[in-house]
């Protein structure tokens, strides 16, 4: 007897290993990102017809409401925007703001060896990101809410406001007393980067992996929603234990470097960006009343 229980006991240990390494499961994300400030600009400029102003807005929302697929398991995860059939237009400077969002390419993390892995295209060059997982100081709160009929938890930190990614830039504040010249601006000009921002995340417990979309980790259940004041990534669709498994693995393609050293070329290409005029073929936007 005492036999057959000690085989019972490896025998439920081993399967428990087992689903432990074969479970796997996939949550969309709906990604958006503010425009108010941009758009409120833009209907003070009297010199911007409405249909450029459409046309702006348009190309605004391909670029700043997106939707993504993070496939996860217990200790790894590839985060994927859903590709799409429309291109953002054809003007170089708003291809170049989109490569600057800061989500192109496969992001995986792997969170038992607290690394990740991206491809980025920047330029027309392909770079291979490969760094240590940021380690964010995570304030537990008692407040909690409903996302999709998971209990969710909130948490909230604290982090360096990051000079590559386009959607942490804030329109400047106007001075209500300042007359303008209204004419051709360097939109560049126009930006300011603060220089932290508040994360908010909720998570649920009901999903016991420490994933989330981007480079979001470290707490103790899937994150489902996360603010960080701009913009907002919240969780639509959740499928656990897929039939059909997906391969979690790291993207290969592109130039290998830090996410040091690929910041440092993206702010050059920035500063070259802001002396060429914030870009002359349609980037310099009229601002102003």
């Amino acid at each position: 007897m005492k036999k057959y229980i000690l085989i019972s006991i490896c025998l439920m240990a081993s399967l428990a290993k087992s689903y432990a390494q074969d479970f796997q499961g996939m949550a969309t994300y709906e990604s958006k990102t503010s425009t108010a400030d941009f758009k409120s600009r833009m209907e003070g400029n009297k010199d911007m017809t409405p249909d450029v102003q459409k046309m702006i807005e348009d190309r605004m929302k391909l670029m700043f409401e997106k939707t993504f697929h993070l496939n996860f398991s217990r200790t790894t995860s590839i985060y994927k925007e859903e590709e799409k059939l429309e291109a953002a237009g054809q003007n170089p400077g708003f291809r170049m703001m989109s490569n600057m969002m800061g989500t192109g390419g496969t992001f995986y993390k792997n969170t038992k060896e607290k690394t990740y892995t991206v491809d980025r295209e920047f330029m027309g060059k392909e770079f291979l990101i490969q760094d240590s997982l940021p380690k964010l100081a995570w304030k537990l709160e008692n407040e909690t809410k409903q996302i999709g009929g998971y209990t969710c938890f909130k948490a909230t930190a604290v982090r360096e406001a990051s000079k590559t990614d386009f959607r942490n830039f804030r329109m400047k504040k106007k001075e209500a007393d300042k007359k303008e010249e209204v004419g051709k601006t360097n939109l560049m000009d126009e930006l300011d980067l603060p220089k932290e921002i508040t994360i908010t995340a909720w998570y649920t417990l009901d999903i016991p992996v420490s994933q989330g979309p981007e480079n979001y980790w470290g707490l103790p259940g899937l994150i489902l929603e996360v603010n960080d004041g701009k913009t907002t990534i919240l969780c639509s669709k959740v499928v656990l234990n897929l039939k059909d498994k997906v391969e979690i693995k790291a993207p290969t393609n592109g130039e290998v470097i830090t996410q040091k050293k690929y910041d440092e070329t993206v702010i050059k290409k920035m500063e070259q960006f802001r002396e060429m005029g914030g870009g002359r073929n349609g980037m310099q936007i009229r601002m102003g009343n």
